[in-house]
């Protein structure tokens, strides 16, 4: 699969699907969050659109953004804004971790899980499963500020093809498992099920973990449950967090799921101790106080999620 996005997103009451994404006039994109809210961003320049063999891609150059990357109208990432999706993915699972050597990603064709994972000092090895070449393409040739030469790193592994089909036949096992998707809709939809989160469940070594991102609890509360409760299905141990994420909006709701690992037992002391010991550079977002503030709830998500 490739980056994520907001396919046929709910309604603010969590039932009724939205508009299609459409522009609203030349030089400004539009994306509905919900039939009745959305995203406008102002493009300087369309820099490139076409068709792949599974769906519209477009890169633009934004005012607010710099390149902003599109999947059949859907916002996916930009060079202003990545990190607050990549770092929270990678690094709330990961900082939990005693120490990452082998990491999967399913999905990111951008290249932003993967550069994000290769700071960690421990990290041998990461596979990259994604569906669409064409998604890796346009990640060369315009957004090295998200990927930053992350796909030529030797360490890293890349597959083109079916990431169910890949988790299904793989024999390895990982302490990462990022599952960086599209939402759910199309070729995604079987990779947000029970069945696929225990095949990634089978692949996982015994302190290892599986992050991925499960929708807005402001506006697609009834997704949200529904995945946090295939997730549970899963793994023993499930653990939401948030990252607010300009480019969707907002609010944003991430999983990590685990046989046994638990983000919420390290404090921001600890938290900031391991950045330190590892080395880990350039964050922009993820800090100790940061990566304690996502696992912190309100009570309207406690309530959305009871």
């Amino acid at each position: 699969m490739t980056d994520r996005g907001r396919a046929a997103p709910e309604s603010a009451a969590g039932d009724s699907p939205a508009q299609p994404a459409g522009d609203l006039a030349p030089g400004v994109m539009t994306e509905y969050v919900t039939g009745d809210w959305g995203t406008f961003i102002r493009s300087r320049a369309l820099l490139e659109r076409f068709r792949s063999p599974y769906q519209e891609v477009e890169v633009h150059d934004s005012v607010p953004f710099g390149k902003l990357f599109r999947l059949d109208g859907h916002f996916m990432t930009s060079e202003a804004d990545e990190f607050y999706y990549h770092e929270n993915l990678v690094h709330v699972p990961g900082l939990a971790h005693p120490g990452p050597e082998r990491a999967l990603v399913i999905g990111g064709g951008d290249g932003g899980s993967t550069e994000e994972l290769l700071k960690y000092p421990s990290m041998k090895s990461v596979t990259v499963a994604e569906i669409d070449a064409a998604v890796v393409d346009v990640a060369r040739r315009h957004l090295a500020a998200v990927h930053r030469g992350a796909f030529d790193d030797p360490r890293v592994t890349l597959h083109i093809g079916d990431g169910f089909g890949f988790v299904a036949g793989d024999t390895g096992s990982y302490d990462l498992i990022v599952l960086d998707l599209t939402d759910p809709g199309g070729p995604s939809t079987a990779l947000y099920t029970p069945r696929f989160y225990q095949a990634c469940a089978r692949r996982l070594t015994p302190s290892g973990a599986l992050s991925m991102h499960v929708g807005s609890p402001v506006s697609h509360g009834a997704r949200v449950r529904s995945a946090l409760d295939d997730l549970r299905a899963a793994f023993p141990r499930v653990t939401p967090y948030l990252a607010s994420i300009p480019l969707y909006g907002g609010l944003w709701m991430m999983a990590c799921a685990a046989p046994s690992l638990d983000p919420r037992e390290h404090s921001a002391t600890a938290v900031d101790a391991r950045i330190a010991e590892r080395g880990i550079a350039a964050l922009q977002y993820v800090n100790g106080e940061t990566y304690r503030a996502a696992l912190a709830l309100p009570n309207f998500v406690r309530d959305l999620l009871a």
